[in-house]
Order: structure tokens, then sequence, then C-alpha cells
């Protein structure tokens, strides 16, 4: 499959486990959600495709090829591009710097995020916290990567400014993984590229498929019906 997953994924800190041998796949065809409360997993899930937190058993695979002992700097040098829910820009460098770091034309980002001319030769550590997301989306739309992790892409923003943002990564030729807490509307309509959504229950998977067939009420769960996890 192209795209990426997690197979049988085990994840400690220290004697917590916080992902119960937990298989999910993200197809590069679809937008893929992982959803949960805090204290759910997906965050851990999240960081554990992008190689900040190390398994302690299972697998990372991408493209059909396992890269579960691969460091987080080679996965981000073969194109895969983890946007954290904090400090995911150079705070220190201004807005232009940060932009420029990822592509020497920014004008795409720009485009995108037009909020952002006025705000170039800011700091980034004195934007609000929308502007960081924007700015932190800029640099992963630029930077041309193949797979996109992003946990809590519009935290902050206005709710115009994030169905933007949703409407962006519905577009993106690129394997798109998103962390959230609830399926933000627009994609819960079903509209555009396809959605798939992994629910996350205290580390264990409770749930997979598309966003029409998940309770309302993601603590009334049953056990996982998963038409997605294994393919």
């Amino acid at each position: 499959m192209r795209g990426i997953e997690l197979r049988d994924a085990r994840v400690r800190y220290g004697p917590v486990e916080a992902l119960h041998g937990i298989t999910l796949a993200a197809p590069h065809t679809a937008l893929t959600v992982l959803l949960g409360r805090n204290g759910a997993g997906r965050t851990t899930a999240l960081r554990t495709l992008a190689g900040t937190v190390p398994l302690s058993s299972g697998a990372v695979v991408r493209d059909g090829r396992a890269i579960t002992h691969q460091p987080a700097h080679e996965r981000a040098a073969q194109g895969l591009c983890y946007v954290p829910d904090r400090e995911a820009v150079f705070s220190s460098l201004t807005v232009a710097e940060n932009l420029n770091l990822a592509a020497g034309d920014t004008a795409p980002a720009l485009d995108t995020y037009p909020e952002l001319r006025p705000l170039l030769s800011r700091r980034a550590g004195t934007l609000s916290g929308g502007e960081q997301r924007m700015l932190a989306l800029s640099r992963a739309v630029l930077s041309r990567a193949t797979v996109i992790l992003v946990d809590e892409p519009t935290q902050g923003m206005s709710p115009t400014t994030a169905t933007r943002t949703y409407a962006l990564l519905q577009s993106l030729d690129a394997c798109v993984v998103l962390a959230e807490q609830r399926v933000p509307p627009g994609l819960r309509k079903g509209a555009g590229r396809t959605t798939i959504v992994h629910e996350l229950r205290r580390g264990e998977l409770v749930f997979s498929g598309e966003p029409g067939e998940l309770d309302e009420d993601p603590e009334e769960l049953s056990p996982a019906r998963s038409r997605y996890a294994q393919e």
C-alpha cells in the first residue's frame, strides 16, 4: 500500500504503555484522521509515525517498506513532514525566514494564507496561536512532502480560516494524517477527498472507517470495527 502504517504498534513511556498493539493504515489517496480525546493515544501514534517516539514493539511501514528503525531526521529527508501541536515554528526567526527555510518561492504559502504577508518581518514567536499554525502549515506545504502529519492543524484559527485549511489539506497530493479531538464538520460531510477515521481510546483502536459511520458519542463505541485498519 502506498502511504504510511502502524502494525501491532506498542509504545511505552516508562512503566506506562500508551499504545496497546494498534494496527492502522493511512493511504496516500485519502485524508486520514486520528481521533480521540486527550490521553487517547492519537498524538503518540502521530509521533511514532514521525519517528520522534520509538516503538516498544511492532512496525512503521511506509509505501510497503518498514522504516521502524529509521530516525526522524532521515524520514524527514525522505519527504515526511511532521507538524506538532506546539513549537512547530522557529520562534526566534521571522515569518519570512521560517518560510525561506522551506522553499525559495514562498508565494504559494502567502497566496494560501495572505494574513501572513503583513507579518513577514515579525518574529514567529510573537505571533498568535492561529498565526503560528498558519505559518507551520505553510512550511509543510512548501516542503512538498509526500507524507504530512499534523497535530491539531486549526488550533487557534478562526472558523473561516479553519475551513480554508481543511480544504487545503484535502487538496494536497500527499498522504495527509491529522490528529484531532473531533471530526471537523467539513470532513464529516464527505465532500472532496475520501476521509478515513481511526478512533483511539486509552491506547486502543476502537473504530476505523468513514466519518459517516462514526457514532456520535466516542465513549459509546463498540470494540474495534475496522474496514481500513489492516488493508
